[in-house]
């Protein structure tokens, strides 16, 4: 297992409460216990500075990435010894998602709340999701080595690792309205055509700005870009009127 700051993890925190995996929007979780994150008011470091860990500047990112790189590593070791991949990667979508809440992250990165109000708050995270026990373990080691700032990160290394492991190639397709699901199937497959990948994993994305249409970016760190949207095409035609003009 990836070795992380010279300490091997061992996820053998304290062990989650039985959970059930409930169905519904994660961003509509209700957090009991009288932590009133919505009154969180705290003046904390800058985003890029909690997030990139302790050392500024281009080094500090690259020793955060790194860092990332090795929590995701060994997650999915564990996650690849117990033969959950599929079901980790999920776990991690639902954290991510609940980690997108400002309130909830700037709660978790605050330097004066204390570890025991941040472990009740994995705790109710659990409960409300039903996450598996060794990825509520992680979150609980995060917290405990005072890396919880790394968690966006970590779901962004930890999707690397599985894609590589299982031929994945991630498409996220952006559109103004939810898509149907047999057109995102259509989608996947002209993908799959496209990069010659095993499988592809679809994202959505919801953007207004698009007017319709949609947009598909794949590729390593999104590099290949689709756009299919109407603010594309209305943009095209302004740039040709706009030449028209001028010439």
């Amino acid at each position: 297992m990836a070795a992380l700051q010279q300490t091997p993890i061992t996820f053998q925190s304290r062990s989650p409460p039985p959970t059930q995996l409930i169905t519904g929007t994660v961003a509509k979780l209700s957090f009991s216990g009288g932590l009133k994150l919505p009154k969180l008011t705290l003046k904390l470091r800058s985003k890029r500075t909690s997030r990139r860990g302790r050392g500024g500047g281009a080094l500090g990112a690259k020793m955060a990435d790194s860092a990332a790189g090795s929590y995701a590593n060994a997650l999915a070791d564990v996650a690849k010894s117990n033969e959950t991949l599929e079901q980790t990667t999920a776990d991690l979508e639902k954290i991510e998602k609940i980690f997108d809440d400002d309130a909830v992250y700037k709660f978790f990165v605050s330097p004066i709340v204390s570890e025991e109000k941040k472990r009740e708050l994995v705790d109710e995270i659990v409960s409300s999701t039903g996450i598996q026990p060794h990825v509520a373990n992680f979150l609980n080691i995060l917290v405990d080595m005072k890396r919880i700032e790394l968690i966006k990160d970590i779901v962004k290394e930890f999707e690397k690792v599985y894609n590589t492991l299982t031929d994945t190639e991630l498409a996220v397709v952006t559109s103004v309205v939810k898509l149907e699901s047999q057109h995102l199937a259509q989608i996947a497959k002209g993908v799959q055509r496209l990069t010659g990948a095993k499988n592809v994993r679809i994202k959505t994305v919801i953007d207004e700005s698009l007017v319709a249409g949609f947009t598909i970016r794949y590729g390593n760190s999104g590099s290949k870009l689709i756009d299919m949207s109407v603010k594309k095409q209305l943009e095209d035609i302004a740039a040709q009127l706009e030449m028209g003009i001028f010439n």
